[in-house]
């Protein structure tokens, strides 16, 4: 965030629809970075995303991040209500946690063996969850 570098930019292919009530509809993104990413401190992520006809009421994403077995950090978005029919952009803000020398160098030398689980819900009920991994090995 401190630059306003662009690191990766995805877009969700057009035509595809979620089928509501389908948790298991989600996507799988797989991404690729250098060792510089992992030295970050802040990143921010800007969303865009259509509402159907229906209003979201406590529409909430919680996205958790692991390497291995170990949870790096979790991260919850409240979104609050959501109108029916609207567009809505937000930006995510992620505060990074230090990592130590050792633990970066073993996500270095272990492509895809750190990932995410987002998980989406509205009224405390499971709508959708999306699933990540991660290399940092990117230009080596």
């Amino acid at each position: 965030m401190e630059t306003d570098t662009a690191l990766f930019e995805i877009a969700k292919p057009p035509h595809s629809e979620h089928r509501e009530g389908d948790a298991s509809s989600g996507r799988f993104v797989r991404y690729q970075f250098t060792p510089t990413f992992l030295r970050l401190r802040t990143v921010g992520a800007t969303v865009e995303f259509t509402v159907g006809n229906r209003p979201l009421n406590n529409f909430r994403m919680i996205e958790r991040h692991y390497f291995r077995d170990h949870l790096l950090k979790s991260f919850d978005f409240d979104f609050g209500f959501c109108i029916p029919n609207s567009r809505n952009t937000c930006e995510h803000i992620y505060e990074f946690p230090q990592l130590s020398e050792s633990l970066v160098r073993q996500m270095v030398e272990c492509p895809y063996e750190t990932r995410s689980d987002s998980f989406y819900f509205v009224d405390s009920r499971l709508v959708m969850h999306n699933k990540a991994d991660y290399a940092y090995n990117g230009g080596q």
